[in-house]
């Protein structure tokens, strides 16, 4: 009698659990999930508006660590991103320690942003934004974001990746709204203003948010999320190696033309600036759709055929639409083109994740159980890995203005290395089905 009354009991709280993949408190936690990355990884891409004011305005102004040219202003705004990619994992480790406390990172993480950018606003030195406005707002949006990447396994089920995709699209639209809006911001009221009134924003946003962003399973056993949280065997598994190797070069391609497409139309065209911003705004709105469409395809095709769909778009445009096509409208015909299919690109993880998580697939056997949201924050630390080494290859590749007047369209503009190095780059992210073919996979 006892066991059926404990049964009894464990499936009236199944029950009693609002449903998945339907429902009002699921599309709550997405929505809030969207805003939260989209209020965290917009300002991550809005670090190259607060760069050029910084560069021409003072206290910063020829202060030596505050870049004046093209490639370390780049530099700069990549690392920071890098920041945020590369600390998913130990946050999401801590997130599986203290599953308590994991419940309420999104509102400590928000609310340690907005202190962040009240603390820069009062920066005097390059040092102080770095500090600030690169390194603890980093480590402070990872906490804020990851509870969603937690959450998210609980809430969608059969559309997991359509979730994902509409959560990753967060960060396109964040970065098309708000670089414009901070820009606005930083001409009207100067830097402390504006950033102060982003901090006022954020804390605002960090209460209501964060009660929706919230698990919908009770607290999970601790000592079997630390069971899991060390099986850390399939890190080095060929399946895993494969997917992470072709993520990791991916990366270092994938932030190269959003980072020198406006110094590139400007030297090429001479466009003005509003014109040669437009390139980084048609790929994150491309971007912020193709994340939708992807996300969907994943819960629907193999993730070979995504990665593969993904990288051929990806590189067909870079290597055709960008290096072949002589004419500003073949920019901007690139910049709609790779945005939908290299924009996308992480929303394929979760068929990734499938993968790796699943008895049959899995390269640790039935008997092993692999935690889904670990493999998506390695996933984002080898990107992390890739948008930090992408700084120091892009001056390399650009050095000298390699082929510069000796080929035709986009090859001949001294940018040529880097259009081919962005199409090969995407082609070997897509690569899966290949070695899906060789049994490598």
């Amino acid at each position: 009698m006892p066991v059926e009354g404990n049964a009894s009991s464990q499936a009236r709280r199944v029950s009693s659990l609002p449903p998945t993949d339907r429902g009002k408190d699921a599309w709550l936690f997405l929505a809030a999930c969207w805003a939260v990355e989209a209020v965290v990884w917009g300002f991550g891409f809005s670090f190259g508006v607060f760069q050029d004011y910084y560069s021409s305005h003072l206290p910063f102004k020829g202060s030596g660590g505050v870049a004046v040219n093209c490639n370390k202003v780049n530099n700069q705004l990549i690392d920071k991103q890098g920041v945020m990619y590369i600390a998913t994992p130990f946050v999401v480790a801590l997130c599986r320690i203290f599953p308590r406390w994991a419940r309420w990172f999104t509102l400590v993480g928000l609310v340690a942003t907005s202190l962040t950018m009240a603390l820069s606003s009062l920066s005097t030195t390059v040092a102080h934004l770095i500090a600030t406005q690169g390194v603890l707002f980093g480590i402070s949006g990872c906490f804020a974001y990851c509870p969603s990447i937690l959450y998210i396994d609980e809430w969608f089920v059969r559309r997991k990746g359509m979730a994902y995709g509409i959560m990753w699209s967060a960060a396109g639209f964040g970065g098309t709204v708000l670089p414009l809006l901070l820009e606005c911001l930083l001409t009207a009221y100067g830097f402390r203003t504006a950033l102060r009134a982003w901090a006022v924003v954020m804390f605002l946003l960090s209460i209501p948010l964060s009660l929706f962003v919230k698990p919908r399973l009770p607290l999970p056993d601790t000592v079997n999320n630390r069971r899991l949280l060390f099986n850390m065997r399939y890190v080095l598994s060929s399946r895993f190696l494969l997917h992470q190797l072709a993520n990791i070069i991916q990366a270092t391609g994938y932030f190269l033309p959003g980072v020198y497409l406006p110094s590139y139309t400007r030297a090429t065209y001479g466009v003005s600036t509003m014109l040669a911003a437009l390139t980084v705004l048609l790929i994150n709105i491309a971007a912020t759709v193709g994340s939708v469409i992807m996300g969907w395809m994943t819960d629907k095709l193999p993730v070979t055929a995504c990665l593969a769909l993904s990288g051929v778009g990806a590189s067909v445009a870079a290597l055709v639409l960008w290096g072949l096509v002589p004419s500003l409208a073949g920019v901007y015909a690139f910049c709609v083109v790779y945005g939908l299919f290299a924009g996308c690109y992480t929303s394929i993880w979760p068929g990734i994740m499938r993968e790796m998580v699943d008895p049959e697939d899995s390269d640790e056997g039935p008997d092993v159980q692999v935690d889904s949201s670990l493999v998506f924050g390695w996933l984002c630390a080898g990107r992390g890995v890739g948008n930090l080494a992408s700084g120091p290859l892009s001056n390399l590749l650009i050095q000298g203005r390699p082929w510069l007047n000796q080929a035709v369209g986009g090859y001949g503009s001294g940018y040529g290395s880097l259009i081919v190095y962005t199409g090969v780059s995407a082609i070997v992210g897509g690569s899966a089905l290949f070695w899906r073919r060789l049994g490598m996979l």
